[in-house]
């Protein structure tokens, strides 16, 4: 077990390295924002705030990693590699 920091600076860099893992499995899979958002109903924005990090739900999270067909670890666990980018 480790000690949270005295401050919470490093948890808007994970949600944007979060964010920026959903982006590269959207486009990874030749996905567009407005396919991913109708697929998860969720509202456009709600997917706009997830890839850019700003804090989503973790029910929000789960129905993202659902659509795209990959483990919710997947898109948060610190360890894991973004997936590779077509562009």
């Amino acid at each position: 077990m480790r000690d949270l920091p005295h401050n919470d600076d490093w948890i808007p860099d994970r949600r944007r390295t979060i964010g920026a893992r959903i982006r590269a499995e959207r486009r990874h899979q030749g996905l567009t924002q407005d396919q991913l958002w109708a697929a998860a109903r969720l509202d456009r924005r709600t997917i706009q705030h997830a890839e850019a990090g700003i804090e989503v739900k973790l029910s929000t999270l789960l129905r993202i990693a659902w659509v795209l067909e990959v483990p919710l670890a997947r898109l948060v666990d610190e360890d894991e590699q973004p997936a590779a980018s077509g562009e």
